[in-house]
């Protein structure tokens, strides 16, 4: 098997606790690889200064929300403080079904939801940091959040990390680009599985009736 196959496109997550390097990993997978693009989740809060509807968000009112859910037109959804997030099954269907990847910054409890939805087209990937004390410095030297904050995603990461064996693969972020090498390296498998080879059959029957 090689690339000249044609393949159905997968559903890539990366996840981690806050701080240990998700977000910069994500950012240079999408950079260096033009197959993968990131998803887009609709949303019932209001536009930021500089977003953009269909490219950063699809910015929905609630109600449409409600209908989405109720017309499973969502893969996973969930309440963030006063708002509500999910994933559009359609744009994430249209990418796989043209050989694109699809990627996912999400927690475990949006992983679990698109295990329910498209279990066979799930990839993923869990980021550990390397202690806890590099994780508190990290968190500390983003220099977003207060003290307080901080101290509520430590409380949070316990909790998070304790579904890292709910993941296909996981990886300690001690080096940035050790660990993006490796996403690199678990992409390029999962792209060759025999699975998402989508004109492989085909191929091996007109292979076997030459011989």
């Amino acid at each position: 098997m090689t690339d000249d196959f044609s393949r159905r496109g997968l559903m890539l997550v990366l996840s981690s606790p806050s701080g240990a390097g998700k977000t910069t990993l994500s950012r240079m997978l999408l950079e260096e690889d033009n197959e993968i693009t990131m998803s887009v989740s609709a949303t019932t809060r209001p536009p930021r200064t500089g977003e953009t509807h269909g490219e950063d968000y699809y910015f929905v009112d609630k109600e449409t929300f409600g209908l989405m859910v109720n017309k499973n037109e969502l893969l996973e959804h969930a309440k963030v403080f006063d708002n509500y997030y999910g994933t559009p099954r359609g744009p994430v269907e249209e990418a796989l079904v043209a050989g694109k990847d699809v990627l996912f910054d999400i927690d475990w409890q949006g992983t679990q939801q698109l295990e329910e939805a498209s279990a066979d087209d799930l990839v993923r990937i869990f980021i550990l940091p390397p202690s806890a004390a590099e994780l508190e410095s990290r968190l500390k030297k983003r220099a977003q959040d207060s003290l307080e904050t901080v101290t509520k995603r430590m409380a949070q990461a316990s909790d998070e990390i304790s579904h890292y064996a709910e993941y296909d693969y996981i990886i300690l972020n001690e080096d940035i680009a050790v660990s993006h090498r490796k996403i690199m390296t678990i992409l390029k498998a999962e792209r060759l599985k025999r699975v998402r080879q989508t004109a492989l059959s085909d191929f091996v029957k007109q292979l076997r009736a030459s011989l």
